[in-house]
């Protein structure tokens, strides 16, 4: 059963940082593509930044939202079953609950949700003006 586990969420500043984490288990990780995506409310889920699978051509490969871009970064660690999202110079309109999304194919749409089969429960950011 595979399960994701999204934390490190919480309240900060704008101008902050924090980081998240989600921990994978009952996959084979780095087999996974592995995506963050954000809800903020009255909002749809949008696509944050997606990591390929290690193993695909383009292994290893990061996308992400314009919105995003320069600001965070995703990374993988396949020894620790785990997706980390850096988020620096954080905006009150990146607040949100993040979610952590896994797919074991490969994407031609990485940032569409409807692509990604396993979902952590979500973690809430709230930055402060």
């Amino acid at each position: 059963q595979v399960q994701l586990v999204e934390s490190g969420g919480g309240l900060v500043q704008a101008g902050g940082s924090l980081r998240l984490s989600c921990a994978a288990s009952g996959l084979t990780f780095s087999s996974y593509a592995l995506a963050w995506f954000r809800q903020a409310p009255g909002k749809e889920r949008e696509f944050v930044t997606t990591v390929t699978r290690s193993w695909s051509w383009n292994g290893g490969r990061t996308y992400y939202a314009d919105s995003v871009k320069g600001r965070f970064t995703i990374s993988r660690d396949n020894a620790k079953n785990t997706v980390y999202l850096q988020m620096n110079s954080l905006k009150p309109e990146d607040t949100a609950v993040y979610y952590c999304a896994a797919d074991p194919k490969s994407k031609s749409d990485y940032a569409d949700p409807i692509g990604y089969e396993y979902w952590g429960q979500g973690t809430q950011v709230t930055v402060s003006s």
